[in-house]
């Protein structure tokens, strides 16, 4: 059985290799690592489909140095101390340092990252992690600090259009068909600078048409696409910079933008729940007080999510999203609880004036804790002047009414109750 066309196309040296010229062009930077002949440990981020784990074992195969390879999904520390024993076991004095390269490292825990950091350390391996998510998130600080991050980015339409004409030109089965490339919007558009994702498509066309001659049009892509394999990696940095341009729509009430961000997510299979979630947060961060039934409306949102499912539910998320979005707008209570907890660390823990104590037990009552507390329903409007804070910020006022209709009517209120 023929292997994948991307399997077969995987380049086997730098000369080869697609895109990243910014790492693996003459002058770069691992280019010069792999003229001198010393690699040291480095995280590959980047999106999926752009040539980490392809990189890697350029690198192995162009300076002959073995390669182990572990992949965070199935293996714990167990398999990393093996690797590792297995490397000691069979080292000789001043020998090379074996490559162990590790795929989706952001998947590995604490204890797992933990495990790797002798090894490193000592130089038993140099380590390779790719990673689809920032390592500054995911990586812990110690490994961080002992490995360089290089960024792969996308590759571009050129990038993938010269790929698949070597991929027409060089591979052993497509050479055996005639093919055409008409059009290629469609095939780049789904690709979204997966080199993975274009040589899989171009395989899924190719290999669905029994024609003699094969002409490769958009309509024929989109047909043979039941779904979209849109580049969309739900626990990568897309995932991240898509659920951001949402949330920053809202806030600057453009519902358009925010349907649109919504509708990527959902395109994308992004969870409904973590949608919902942020629609929790963005309701009391940035409407807040403006309009306090946002959250009681983003809550019921996430409650009829549980009940509904999917796809329905994205009509809930739809009808939220342009309620929030086209709220007025305060983030007064972030900034009071913000203010408050700046003074808390800047005035430490100041001890609770005695009348606002609890006094359970006579032991308590006899200190006069509680003494002269005045309890605002007995008195009318229930309401009654006394100080709520510790007399050493008796004067500090920690939220700030914004410019709109219900909080100036609730800075009334209270500057009518306390007479300020």
């Amino acid at each position: 059985m023929n292997r994948p066309l991307a399997e077969r196309m995987r380049p086997q040296s730098l000369d080869d290799y697609a895109g990243q010229r910014q790492l693996v062009g003459q002058g770069s930077v691992l280019r010069k690592m792999i003229d001198t002949g010393y690699v040291s440990s480095f995280i590959l981020w980047g999106p999926p489909g752009v040539g980490k784990t392809t990189l890697a074992k350029i690198i192995s195969k162009q300076l002959d140095i073995p390669f182990y390879t572990l992949s965070a999904v199935n293996s714990g520390v167990k398999d990393v101390r093996e690797v590792i024993d297995k490397v000691k076991s069979t080292q000789y004095f001043n020998s090379v340092r074996p490559i162990l390269f590790i795929d989706e490292i952001h998947r590995f825990s604490k204890s797992q990252q933990d495990s790797l950091l002798a090894a490193v350390e000592n130089g038993t391996i140099t380590l390779i992690g790719a990673t689809t998510e920032n390592p500054s998130f995911e990586i812990i600080r110690p490994l961080l600090s002992r490995c360089q991050v290089y960024v792969l980015k996308s590759l571009s339409d050129d990038d993938l259009l010269t790929l698949m004409h070597k991929a027409l030109s060089d591979d052993i089965e497509l050479k055996k068909r005639k093919i055409k490339i008409e059009e290629t919007s469609a095939i780049l558009r789904f690709a979204g600078g997966d080199a993975r994702k274009l040589l899989n498509i171009l395989e899924l066309v190719i290999e669905a048409d029994e024609a003699d001659e094969i002409v490769v049009t958009d309509a024929k892509v989109i047909n043979r696409l039941q779904e979209n394999p849109a580049a969309y990696d739900k626990g990568g940095e897309i995932h991240y910079d898509i659920i951001s341009a949402y949330i920053k729509s809202i806030r600057g009430s453009d519902p358009d933008g925010a349907i649109y961000w919504l509708a990527r997510m959902v395109a994308g299979g992004e969870d409904p729940k973590f949608i919902a979630r942020r629609l929790v947060i963005s309701a009391s961060e940035d409407i807040g007080l403006a309009n306090p039934n946002a959250l009681l409306l983003a809550n019921a949102c996430f409650e009829a999510l549980t009940k509904i499912g999917w796809p329905e539910g994205r009509i809930i998320l739809a009808e939220t999203t342009i309620y929030l979005a086209t709220s007025p707008k305060s983030n007064s209570a972030y900034m009071a609880i913000e203010n408050a907890l700046a003074e808390v660390n800047q005035s430490g823990n100041l001890p609770v004036p005695l009348h606002l104590r609890n006094a359970p037990t006579q032991l308590m009552k006899d200190l006069n804790y509680s003494k002269g507390y005045k309890y605002a329903h007995d008195y009318e409007g229930n309401f009654v002047e006394q100080e709520f804070l510790p007399p050493e910020i008796k004067d500090k006022q920690f939220w700030q009414a914004q410019n709109n209709s219900h909080e100036l009517k609730l800075q009334e209120h209270v500057r009518k109750l306390w007479n300020k």
